[in-house]
């Protein structure tokens, strides 16, 4: 497995939409909600590409308002989708071919229906794909636990938030480290 570059690397969020989010474990949504935004800010320190998806956001609303700022300010526009598997929209698949990478790091929900079918087409894809245990949700745990098994079965490397910081960070004693490691106090 290779260290997560910051150049090579994408952070796709998959459906944090708000009645999707309704419909969460509130501690579970919130655990969700704190880690992606670590991880958005992280991103921006660090340079990574952010990709945001919503599914059928007629149904399900817009991206969760915890997290629009923070996109608005990275100026991430979220890209509209009725796969289930996000990479299979077009539109996705052209954004993430269009930045090279060569891994994505995966957050969202729901872990069983998108995120897992999400990973297993980018593995089968060549991207090494990260996901993000806690990151992720589902409606119920149980499903939320079985769909990251589905993600390790399929190839996918399950991970946390504070382990992706890190990883893209390499090394402690500069300036990015001390910034990131404000975001995880």
């Amino acid at each position: 497995m290779e260290r997560l570059r910051p150049e090579t690397t994408v952070l796709l969020v998959v459906d944090v939409q708000e009645r999707l989010c309704a419909a969460m474990p509130p501690d579970a949504l919130a655990r969700l909600l704190a880690n992606v935004k670590i991880l958005l800010e992280a991103a921006r320190v660090v340079g990574a590409r952010v990709l945001v998806t919503e599914q059928y956001p007629k149904g399900l609303g817009p991206t969760h308002p915890d997290l629009s700022a923070k996109l608005q300010e990275l100026g991430v526009q979220p890209i509209d989708k009725v796969t289930f598997d996000a990479s299979s929209e077009p539109r996705i698949a052209n954004a993430l071919a269009a930045t090279e990478a060569r891994a994505v790091v995966l957050v969202g929900m729901e872990s069983h229906v998108c995120v897992f079918q999400t990973a297993r087409e980018l593995v089968t894809r060549g991207y090494a794909t990260h996901v993000v245990a806690d990151a992720v949700t589902s409606r119920r745990e149980e499903n939320r636990v079985a769909g990251l098994a589905l993600c390790a079965s399929s190839g996918a490397i399950v991970t946390t938030a504070e382990a992706v910081a890190f990883d893209w960070v390499e090394r402690a004693g500069t300036d990015v480290f001390r910034q990131i490691s404000k975001l995880v106090r």
